[in-house]
C-alpha cells in the first residue's frame, strides 16, 4: 500500500505505523503545515503490531480500574493514589487530541476505534476489600474520579457486572466503578490518521517497506537505507528528524543509528495471549473492563482483566493476559534470533544481570507460556466462576520488548512502562516499552515535539495551533482550581467521539 505521494528527502521520516507514529506525523503536520513527511511501514498492512486490535487490551487507561497503577500504601497509611492521578491527567491530552480530529475533519466514524465502556476494579477476599475500599477513598477525594462508586452490595454488583458473581462463594468481595470508561482500538486510529496525513501536501506513507540501516552524514540529515519488500528494490533517502516508532523492531534499529543515548540498553521482550469469548448469549452480559490485582510475579502489563472488547463493528469478550516467554521482537516478522542477535558489548552486562536478578519472572513467563487449558481457566473462574472451556478460545496477544539499560550505576533494570530516547542534537527520537503507551500516546509525543521541535512550538502561531489541538497542554488540570475547566474539556471532547 503506497499513498499517492512518496516523499523523497523529507523533513521527517517516520518508521512503523502504530499509534506512536501516526499521532506525530499528524500532530507535526498541524502544528507546521509546511513540514514534509514521509512514514514506513514494513508490513503490508497499518498498525499490524502492537497496535492491532488484538495485540493490546484496549484499554483507554484512565487509571481508573488498574490497580497496579496504585500498588503501595502511603505514610498515611492509605493506598497511594498518586501514579493514577498523572495517568489520567495524560489520558486527558488523548482524549482531546482525538475529540479535535474528530471535529476538524481528520478522522470519521469514531466509533470505529473507540465506544464507552465502563471501568471497573474488582477483588476477592478481606485484604484486598480492605484495600479497594482505602484506594476508592483517595481516589474519589481529586476531581478526577469524583465520580467514582465503591460497594460491596453483591445485588449492585450484580447489575453492574452479573458475570462476577455468577456461581460465586461468599467470599468478601468489592468493586469500584466509574461509567466514562472507553473501549479502543488503537490500530483502526492509527489508521486513520496515516491516511489523512497521506493526503496532505508534502507527506506520503509506504507499506511493505523496511528500513535496513540509519547513518548520520556530516550535514546533519539522517540517511536512511529503505528496501521494498515487494519487489526487492533498495533506495535511499535523507531526513532532518527520524522517529523510530516500530514497536519491538526499535530496539535493532535504534543500534543501527549508533546515538550515544541508546548505548547500554537492552530489551526484555515478554509474549502475550488471550482467551476470546464470541457466544452472544455470554458476551451481552458483561459491558465493562474489569481489572484485578496481580498475581505475585506478574509484571505490570499481565494484570488479569475480563474485558468487553468491540473491533470492527464485532463485540467480544477477553480475558488475560498470559505473559509468555519468547526471544522474538515483533509478533509478525520477528525471528527467534531477535534477543540473541540484540545483544552487545555495551548492554551484555545489564542483560545478564537481569538474568540474574528477575529469576522468579523469568520461571513466572516459562510457567505461563507452557500452562495447560485447563490451567489457563483456573485463572478466569477467579473472575467469571461459571465460565466454560468450550466457550472460550486461545488467541496470541502483541509481543512488548521492555527496555533494560543502566541505572543506579550497573545495575540491569526491566522498565515495564514507555521509554523515549532522543539524541542529544534532537535529531532523532525512538520508544521502547508497553503500557500505558498507547492509551497515553499524546502525552508522550508531546514530549517528542516540545524536546525536538521546540522552535516550532515557541512561535506564536505554532502555540495557537497546539492549543486548538490540546486545549491543556501547557496547563496541570491535576489542580484543584481547575477542575471545572478539565471537566468542560472532558465534555467536549467526549461528544466530539460521540462517547455521551
Amino acid at each position: 500500500m503506497k499513498s499517492p505521494n512518496q516523499i523523497q528527502d523529507p523533513d521527517v521520516i517516520l518508521i512503523g505505523s502504530g499509534i506512536m507514529s501516526s499521532t506525530l506525523g499528524a500532530m507535526l503536520k498541524k502544528l507546521d503545515p509546511n513540514l514534509r513527511i514521509q512514514l514506513y511501514e514494513m508490513t503490508e498492512e497499518f498498525a499490524q503490531e502492537a497496535s492491532n486490535g488484538w495485540h493490546n487490551a484496549g484499554t483507554g487507561h484512565a487509571g481508573i480500574c488498574e490497580l497496579s497503577y496504585t500498588p503501595d500504601y502511603g505514610p498515611d497509611g492509605e493506598v497511594d493514589v498518586a501514579k493514577a492521578i498523572e495517568i489520567f491527567h495524560q489520558f486527558e491530552h488523548s482524549k482531546q487530541f482525538w475529540g479535535y480530529a474528530a471535529r476538524s475533519g481528520m478522522i470519521e466514524n469514531t466509533d470505529e476505534f473507540i465506544n464507552p465502556v465502563p471501568h471497573i476494579s474488582f477483588v476477592y477476599g478481606q485484604e484486598q476489600v480492605d484495600f479497594l475500599r482505602s484506594r476508592h477513598k483517595g481516589m474519589q477525594a481529586h476531581h478526577f474520579f469524583e465520580e467514582m462508586e465503591f460497594t460491596e452490595d453483591r445485588e449492585v454488583i450484580k447489575k453492574w457486572a452479573p458475570l462476577l458473581l455468577t456461581g460465586r462463594d461468599d467470599t468478601p468481595v468489592a468493586v469500584t466503578k466509574m461509567d466514562r470508561g472507553s473501549d479502543v482500538n488503537f490500530g483502526a486510529l492509527a489508521g486513520k490518521l496515516i491516511k489523512w496525513l497521506g493526503e496532505q501536501e508534502g507527506c506520503g506513507y509506504a507499506t511493505s517497506h523496511r528500513i535496513t540501516d540509519l547513518t548520520k552524514q556530516s550535514d546533519g540529515r539522517w540517511k536512511v537505507a529503505v528496501k521494498d519488500l515487494k519487489t526487492n528494490e533498495k533506495f535511499s533517502t535523507t531526513a532532518k528528524f527520524v522517529f523510530i516508532g516500530a514497536g519491538g523492531g526499535s530496539l535493532p534499529l535504534l543500534q543501527k543509528a549508533g546515538i550515544d543515548e541508546a548505548k547500554g540498553f537492552g530489551g526484555f521482550p515478554i509474549g502475550g495471549q488471550w482467551l476470546i469469548c464470541d457466544k452472544p448469549e455470554i458476551v451481552e452480559q458483561h459491558v465493562a473492563k474489569v481489572y484485578g490485582m496481580s498475581p505475585g510475579a506478574a509484571p505490570t502489563m499481565a494484570v488479569p482483566h475480563l474485558d468487553t472488547r468491540i473491533i470492527d463493528g464485532k463485540k467480544s469478550l477477553l480475558f488475560g493476559p498470559y505473559a509468555a516467554w519468547t526471544t522474538k521482537f515483533l509478533h509478525i516478522e520477528g525471528k527467534m534470533t531477535d534477543l540473541p542477535g540484540s545483544i552487545k558489548l555495551d548492554n551484555i552486562g545489564s542483560l545478564i544481570k537481569v538474568g540474574l536478578h528477575n529469576i522468579p519472572l523469568v520461571r513466572y513467563l516459562v510457567q505461563q507460556g507452557t500452562q495447560s487449558m485447563t490451567t489457563r481457566m483456573g485463572e478466569l473462574l477467579n473472575f467469571f466462576p461459571d465460565a466454560k472451556e468450550s466457550d472460550w478460545r486461545l488467541i496470541d496477544a502483541g509481543i512488548r520488548v521492555q527496555a533494560i539499560k543502566k541505572e543506579d550505576g550497573d545495575a540491569g533494570i526491566v522498565h515495564f512502562g514507555t521509554e523515549v530516547l532522543t539524541s542529544a542534537d534532537k535529531s532523532m527520537s525512538a520508544l521502547l516499552g508497553a503500557s500505558p503507551g498507547a492509551s497515553v500516546s499524546t502525552n508522550i509525543i508531546l514530549e517528542v515535539i516540545k524536546k525536538s521541535f521546540s522552535d516550532v512550538l515557541a512561535t506564536e502561531q505554532g502555540h495557537a495551533n497546539m492549543k486548538e489541538m490540546i486545549p491543556s497542554y501547557d496547563e496541570d488540570l491535576t489542580k484543584s482550581d481547575l477542575a471545572d475547566r478539565q471537566r468542560d474539556l472532558s465534555e467536549q471532547a467526549f461528544k466530539s467521539l460521540n462517547l455521551i
